[in-house]
This record gives C-alpha cells, sequence and structure tokens, in this order.
C-alpha cells in the first residue's frame, strides 16, 4: 500500500506508537479533488492513488503539517490553498517499502485557484513511489478501477459536495492491510 506514507523521517507518534498523519482533500473551482498516483518503489504495478499529506514533524502542528505536505507534493503553498476544517479521521495499517506503517490520519478540506503541480520537495523514497498527480471529478472517482485510500473516498466526496464539511470529524472504518 501507500506512497501515502513515504514522508519518512522524524515524523511525530503518539503515545500509542502510531504515526500522526495530516492529509489533504484539496478541491479546484469545479469541484474536483487532487490524489497523487503512488506504488510499492520496486514494483510500479503494485500502484494506488491517494491524498496529499504525509506526518508531522518536530513540534508542527498537523494544519502546519498539512500545508507543509501540500507545497511540497503539489508544489501548492498556504497562499494559494484556504485550509478549512477536518473532515475525517481515520487509522490504519499497510506494508510499505518493507515495513509497517500505522497511521493516524486527518483529513483537511482546502481549497485552491491553483490546478498546476509540481512536486518540487519530495524525499528520495516519495521520488521512487510517487509517479505524478491528477484531478479526479467525482463522477469519475466514482467510476474508477484503480485503487484509491482510503477506499470509501468517492462516497466521501459525494457527501461532501452535496452537504458540505461535517460539523465534526466523521470517524472512518479502520483501514489493515
Amino acid at each position: 500500500m501507500p506512497a501515502e506514507a513515504v514522508s519518512a523521517g522524524q515524523d511525530g507518534c503518539d503515545e500509542g506508537g502510531l504515526r500522526k498523519v495530516a492529509r489533504v482533500v484539496l478541491l479546484d473551482p469545479q469541484d474536483r479533488i487532487l490524489l497523487l498516483h503512488g506504488h510499492e518503489p520496486d514494483d510500479p504495478a503494485d500502484d494506488w492513488w491517494f491524498t496529499p499529506g504525509g506526518g508531522v514533524e518536530g513540534d508542527e502542528t498537523r494544519e502546519q503539517a498539512a500545508l507543509r505536505e501540500l507545497a511540497e507534493e503539489t508544489g501548492i503553498t498556504g497562499d494559494e490553498v484556504e485550509l478549512g476544517p477536518v473532515l475525517w479521521r481515520r487509522r490504519c495499517s499497510f506494508p510499505f517499502a518493507g515495513r509497517r506503517w500505522d497511521q493516524d490520519e486527518w483529513y483537511y478540506l482546502a481549497r485552491t485557484d491553483r490546478t498546476a503541480v509540481a512536486a518540487t520537495g519530495l524525499t528520495e523514497l516519495e521520488r521512487r513511489s510517487v509517479a505524478g498527480a491528477r484531478w479526479w471529478t467525482c463522477p469519475e472517482l466514482t467510476r474508477a478501477h484503480e485503487t484509491v485510500y482510503p477506499t470509501r473516498l468517492a462516497g466521501l466526496l459525494r457527501t461532501l459536495l452535496d452537504e458540505g464539511p461535517p460539523a465534526r470529524p466523521v470517524i472512518l472504518d479502520p483501514e489493515i492491510v
């Protein structure tokens, strides 16, 4: 599973040993969502799509981590995005790049007018495992046969677009691969 874990290094973990992660549900003016295309570093055929984001570093807040990761992975900076509330939270556990990743992920809503992306701040592992980015419409995501994380993203996005952000974060079912 995910290059969504590839921002390795001094990522913070909570008391339970879970890696604290901030992810971004980035929407453009046409309500398309930006997803990154990742794969196992040594097996490009083992691939999936995922939202930008990564681990909290040092004493960063999750909001700061979300904006930093977005800039590193897409080139879209905090000046070009409006960071909104936490939409969803999920715990997940998966193998990637020879180790197991146990994560507590918070998904922030963000909007931008900028649709050009440039992954200028990728780590070495990300350069080996992130193949690109694409803006998806909700219908495209619903029809997709590719693997997408979180696995219910199409339905979650449809609800978000129809009803707006939830009053408080929705706790998603854990995903363990």
